[in-house]
């Protein structure tokens, strides 16, 4: 594949595993230069290390900060160039009731999920507009539709990023800046391998049982019936990242197997 990235930087935000990890490893793959992005030095320095030995000569930098700490997060944005590609993927959630979630709760997610991706765009979008190139991308999820009564205060935070989006769309008119937002369905991550495995253990059945029961009771309209891959979900995030995707702005890509329903 030649996405045409070739001397293009992208900063992945939550990039040590999951989705950002392997998006990360697509990019470099097409010659693109990534920064890693964690909050905890060593997890960022495994990641490089692991992509250095699967890409030996790809160009991979550091970017470690905490999002809950915006101060510190500018300061490590002041030591950095002007990039091409801004992947907003960081997120956090807590499975809880909603009359437990505290205040403190909400204000953490909200402060990693939504204002993560408005600093970050703040940085880096005049930047690309000045340039007359860019690609920003918000990483949603289909919480934002499929709301999980555990998880109001997430998927809260999920279905923001929409409306942000679909606003900085707007401020590219007549650029070649592109500003899109990708909805990844239930994705097989390193957390939901160890859902599965949890479940497998205390119903005493095969994990592909509890995958199987999982959809048929929480995702019905699933035409994949399956946890998704994250080299799938990113696949299409790369797409985007690219100067083949010039005509998708303001857009909502689902890559959710029709689970969260609808032609929207």
């Amino acid at each position: 594949m030649n996405l045409k990235l070739k001397g293009k930087t992208a900063l992945i935000s939550g990039s040590t595993s999951g989705i950002g990890y392997e998006t990360a490893k697509i990019l470099l793959q097409e010659g693109a230069v990534v920064y890693i992005n964690g909050r905890v030095e060593k997890r960022v320095n495994e990641a490089i290390q692991k992509l250095k030995k699967f890409l030996p000569q790809a160009e991979i930098k550091s970017f470690i900060a905490d999002f809950n700490d915006p101060e510190e997060v500018e300061n490590q944005l002041n030591r950095i160039d002007q990039i091409d590609i801004l992947i907003n993927n960081v997120g956090i959630y807590k499975s809880q009731s909603f009359f437990e979630t505290s205040a403190k709760d909400w204000e953490r997610q909200f402060q990693v999920n939504v204002m993560s991706s408005v600093q970050l765009s703040q940085h880096f979008m005049p930047g690309m507009l000045q340039q007359n190139w860019g690609r920003i991308l918000f990483i949603s999820s289909e919480c934002a539709y499929l709301v999980p009564q555990d998880m109001i205060s997430y998927s809260a935070t999920k279905a923001m990023l929409h409306a942000i989006s679909r606003g900085l769309a707007q401020l590219t008119k007549s650029s070649k800046v592109t500003v899109n937002t990708i909805v990844p369905g239930s994705t097989l991550t390193e957390g939901a391998k160890v859902f599965l495995e949890e479940k497998a253990m205390e119903q005493r059945q095969d994990v592909k049982e509890v995958e199987q029961s999982f959809f048929q009771s929480e995702r019905p309209n699933s035409t994949l019936q399956r946890f998704i891959n994250v080299n799938e979900v990113a696949q299409t995030i790369a797409y985007l990242c690219s100067p083949l995707s010039s005509a998708t702005n303001g857009s909502v890509i689902k890559i959710d197997g029709g689970s969260s329903g609808g032609i929207l």
